[in-house]
């Protein structure tokens, strides 16, 4: 699916994967070799994440149930952990989309299907 940051009107991801079972959100990221730009994951529910035995650093952004950004951590390295307790999903994107994108607290994200 795509995710547009309709406050700014930028594409945040053109392939955004949804992690929805345990399962899913369990393994998130962690097999990945890489994360090309483009790409994201939705991680629903989820307010806390750790980038344990990752091998690239991502960004977060954590949204709530109106799928508002409440809180953005950029280009979080491989072994840290990262929460946001008013959170009710968080979107991993490739490091720097973030930044690219001046994604802050408060925009509104819309997520289309194809």
């Amino acid at each position: 699916m795509r995710v547009r940051n309709l406050t700014k009107k930028t594409v945040l991801a053109e392939e955004a994967t949804v992690a929805n079972t345990s399962a899913t959100r369990r393994r998130g990221l962690l097999k990945r070799q890489d994360f090309p730009r483009g790409e994201g994951l939705w991680i629903v529910p989820c307010e806390a994440v750790h980038t344990f035995w990752m091998k690239f650093p991502i960004d977060l952004v954590y949204l709530n149930k109106r799928k508002q950004v409440v809180k953005v951590r950029h280009a979080v390295p491989p072994w840290r952990i990262s929460a946001c307790l008013r959170a009710h999903s968080v979107l991993e994107l490739p490091a720097g989309v973030a930044r690219d994108t001046n994604t802050k607290p408060g925009d509104q994200l819309k997520f289309e299907r194809d």
